[in-house]
């Protein structure tokens, strides 16, 4: 991870709720209110919950383990797991996730599809692993790791 990746993700974990809620409140004026949020991005977490103009009920979305994916062909979104409080939103959920949502190349967007890409990437297993884990290993079988034995 980058240095501009890192102050962005820090950014979004550092900002309010409430200012997020009141700046979707003002674009969203006369369609919805966005009622409730929290985004996640370490957990791959997401929840919403909407007041449409004229209903009664609101309406809530769940998201998790979401991810963008690379590879030769381009970038892909894949949303794993997605539901709602209402039927029919669910239903429309089902067909979404669990699926690889290929992301669009558009020239004039490469630079920031390229940092939507690194902000939503997958972390890789050999990442996970690190050599502490390995050295717990040797702790477990009563022998000195390989930063002890030197």
């Amino acid at each position: 991870m980058n240095f501009k990746t890192g102050l962005i993700k820090m950014a979004i974990k550092w900002t309010p709720n409430r200012l997020i809620i009141w700046v979707a409140n003002i674009i969203l004026k006369g369609i919805a209110e966005l009622v409730d949020f929290s985004f996640d991005l370490e957990a791959r977490k997401s929840y919403v919950q909407i007041q449409l103009l004229g209903e009664s009920e609101t309406i809530e979305v769940w998201l998790e383990n979401f991810t963008v994916v690379s590879d030769e062909a381009g970038h892909s979104l894949i949303i794993e797991q997605a539901r709602s409080n209402r039927i029919w939103l669910n239903n429309l959920l089902s067909r979404i996730a669990g699926k690889a949502w290929k992301i669009p190349v558009i020239p004039q967007f490469t630079a920031e599809i390229e940092l939507i890409c690194e902000l939503f990437k997958a972390e890789s297993r050999e990442e996970a692993e690190t050599p502490v884990q390995e050295d717990n290993v040797y702790a477990e079988q009563g022998e000195p790791g390989p930063a002890e034995s030197k």
